[in-house]
């Protein structure tokens, strides 16, 4: 094989600098919500890189940008990208970064090498983050993988109420066809992103390969007591929900402690009813975010918390009701596509961690209708979902290095 691949990092600068200032916010931040003229200002210059690049774009039914490199034998393609909305407000590099990737990639190899064997193509998914419809989360992959409905465009609501078929309608796309985004035709996925994590940081490495996506399921638990007055009860009179909540959440997260790396458990929202400073509350209602990569022993976990539950709510005379919110399945990456990614990566002689991602990624739903990989980019302090959000230049270039030298093993065979 000739020389590796060449990606400029003057290239990947401009590109991050000038897909930020759609949808700027304040110095550093970026609000670019799926279906508002930011989003298609963003998707337009995206579409214009591609296309001066001399690729073929074309925009599906839920307005998923796609450029192809054609190859010599017809056939399932390889394809990278990521996703192109943004938290609100977000930084620079979540989700862009990976569409940029796609985009770079493809544009260096063919004009360093030309027509491949395989078909390659990128992605720009139009949304992920679920920060303008709170349930929409993953739309552009999840019509890729044909998880979306015409019933869901009516049933997909913003924070004012309007539905998510009327925001595709302001943008020109038609929700009755949201079906016709659905692909069978994909013979493996590549997703970069930065990492959302301290891991990569503290381990010394600007690039990590990614062999698993973590299980996801979030729990709403309620715990309901009596209400009474917070100096005339006796402790062992009381049935005290927020006792139950604190010993309940203490316990769950010192689970993830001991089971170490990459187990993990969260308690990020409690209410409590009614939250007077002199009153035993009546009822305490809190989340439970707990995550793992292996399927056995993410089941485990949520038997342990549910035991612990049940046991805690009868000992202190509450009654207690779990309603499961989130439940995503773990993902394990492709031996095929993690073999060629470090192969990249030993060919530029980047350094890299095999890790798993904690977070949820659109190659998670990929993966039901694909092989999928992953690769994460170092991100500064660990920071993502904030306008804070930092990775170098230098790091941002070593991920798509590692991709696009990746997607020439692939394809260019």
């Amino acid at each position: 094989m000739s020389q590796p691949i060449l990606i400029e990092e003057n290239a990947v600068r401009e590109a991050i600098m000038e897909l930020a200032e759609y949808g700027r916010f304040g110095k550093t931040g970026v609000r670019r919500l799926v279906y508002t003229p930011e989003w298609s200002d963003a998707m337009a210059a995206c579409r214009a890189w591609a296309e001066k690049a001399g690729l073929e774009t074309r925009i599906d039914a839920v307005g998923n940008l796609w450029a192809r490199l054609a190859g010599r034998v017809e056939g399932s393609a390889f394809v990278t990208g990521s996703h192109i909305d943004s938290q609100k407000s977000g930084g620079r590099y979540d989700g862009a970064l990976g569409a940029i990737a796609g985009i770079l990639s493809l544009a260096a190899l063919k004009e360093q090498f030309g027509t491949p064997e395989r078909s390659l193509e990128a992605v720009v998914l139009c949304e992920e983050e679920g920060s303008r419809f709170p349930t929409a989360g993953f739309w552009g992959s999840r019509a890729i993988v044909g998880k979306t409905t015409v019933e869901d465009t009516q049933t997909t609501l913003d924070f004012n109420g309007e539905t998510i078929g009327a925001a595709m309608r302001e943008v020109g796309l038609d929700p009755v066809r949201v079906g016709e985004a659905k692909r069978d035709d994909i013979a493996g996925f590549i997703e970069l992103h930065i990492e959302q994590g301290p891991v990569l940081e503290d381990a010394g490495r600007p690039v990590a390969i990614v062999d698993a996506i973590t299980g996801i399921a979030q729990f709403e638990v309620s715990l309901v007591g009596e209400q009474n007055h917070a100096g005339a009860f006796p402790m062992d009179l009381r049935r005290d929900p927020m006792a139950g909540f604190a010993e309940i959440a203490s316990r769950v997260i010192d689970h993830a402690h001991r089971l170490g790396r990459p187990a993990v458990t969260t308690v990020g929202r409690c209410h409590v009813d009614p939250g007077g400073s002199a009153i035993i509350p009546r009822q305490v209602q809190f989340s439970i975010d707990a995550r793992h990569p292996d399927p056995e022993t993410r089941q485990r976990i949520y038997a342990v918390h549910e035991a612990l539950i049940k046991e805690v709510a009868d000992r202190r005379g509450l009654a207690a009701h779990i309603r499961k919110m989130i439940d995503l399945e773990p993902c394990l990456c492709d031996p095929l596509l993690l073999d060629a990614l470090s192969r990249a990566a030993e060919r530029h002689g980047i350094p890299t961690l095999t890790m798993p991602s904690g977070a949820g990624h659109d190659a998670q739903q990929m993966s039901l209708v694909c092989p999928t990989a992953m690769v994460f980019v170092r991100s500064a302090g660990g920071r993502s979902h904030t306008p804070e959000e930092f990775s170098t230049i230098a790091d941002c270039t070593d991920g798509i290095r590692v991709v696009a030298e990746g997607l020439r093993i692939l394809a260019y065979r």
